[in-house]
């Protein structure tokens, strides 16, 4: 086959690693023209989330090709990295489980999938995937929604959202008596408002550069809106701090917080940078009255249970192997397609 994929996540790279090789929306079609353009690829689409880095390629000489990307991608990021390296059947057997959530840090969680779709349209829409790659990401959608239609592999589950709202309530006790500012108000920054609201939270402020959607998730919670470029101003009277937002750069450095804390009368201040690249400097760790955690912290919390589920992780690699055997039936019997696979 000429299929090839290499990528790093959540399994072999701290988040001080994975946030170096990420690879912002706006930035996606450019890397991945680079990548054509320098590896000799003739289809790719890059999937870049908070927990992984990964590229899909079909080349003539894949062995090559993987070794050119990689090199661009560590160029780009400034340093080394490991990547884990798949070529053939055995890329096509790593993207149905990553699609299908058996890959993820929360075992079975269903965002993966959108983000997954997401990589592909933009791969589509830019022109850089053809009859390989918009066959095997077709085939990998299938095979995700057939492990959550004959497996109970979410049964339980904890998406990212609610491993945050449990960690806040294990570092700070009852929520009834917090406020929380929410810092990005996209999907994930809405998943953890809700849990932190399930769990009683008193009072949500919400703030994000696009000022309507702020207003739109603090008014179904019964929360309200702040000005993006103001949200340092409520540092001093918020009890949790989560961020989520999208940026290159860091949105808050330990000397901007310091003199926050130095208010707060001993009350402890609990923040969650769930951002890739971070947005805050992992510097606050060290400043008395702040606890600072990041979206590799919640691991332990979102594997909570998954002992339970162990039965229906089998039922779904079942599902993942004959699907995987179904999609190189179906290449073998397309004499072109074969050939590019």
């Amino acid at each position: 086959m000429n299929l090839f994929s290499l990528g790093l996540s959540h399994h072999t790279a701290a988040v001080s690693l994975r946030e170096r090789f990420a690879v912002g929306a706006d930035q996606t079609d450019a890397v991945m023209r680079g990548l054509r353009e320098g590896a000799g690829l003739e289809e790719v689409v890059l999937l870049s989330t908070c927990n992984r880095v990964e590229v899909y390629g079909v080349a003539q000489d894949p062995a090559a090709a993987m070794e050119i990307a990689l090199a661009a991608l560590q160029r780009r990021a400034g340093r080394a990295a490991e990547f884990a390296r798949f070529n053939g059947a055995g890329s096509v057997h790593h993207l149905f489980r990553v699609a299908a959530g058996l890959d993820s840090m929360v075992l079975g969680e269903t965002e993966i999938l959108g983000q997954v779709k997401d990589a592909y349209a933009a791969a589509f829409g830019a022109g850089h995937t053809s009859a390989v790659l918009n066959r095997l990401f077709q085939h990998a959608f299938r095979a995700a929604k057939q492990v959550r239609s004959e497996t109970e592999i979410g049964r339980g589950a904890v998406s990212v959202g609610s491993a945050a709202a449990r960690l806040a309530s294990s570092d700070l006790g009852d929520l009834s008596t917090c406020r929380a500012l929410l810092l990005g108000a996209g999907e994930a920054g809405e998943d953890v408002a809700r849990s932190l609201h399930a769990r009683g939270l008193m009072e949500l402020l919400a703030a994000n550069r696009t000022f309507s959607r702020a207003e739109a998730l603090a008014a179904a919670l019964g929360g309200r809106a702040v000005e993006f470029e103001r949200w340092r101003d409520h540092l001093a009277t918020v009890d949790i701090v989560i961020a989520c937002a999208a940026t290159p750069s860091r949105l808050l450095r330990a000397d901007e917080l310091a003199p926050s804390l130095a208010v707060r009368e001993e009350r402890p201040l609990f923040l969650l940078d769930l951002a890739v690249p971070r947005n805050f400097d992992p510097a606050i760790r060290i400043l008395r009255g702040a606890t600072l955690h990041d979206i590799d912290d919640l691991e332990a919390v979102a594997r909570e249970g998954e002992s339970l589920r162990a039965a229906e992780v089998e039922k779904a690699e079942v599902v993942i192997a004959a699907q995987v055997a179904e999609f190189a039936r179906r290449a073998a019997e397309r004499p072109a397609f074969a050939a590019a696979a």
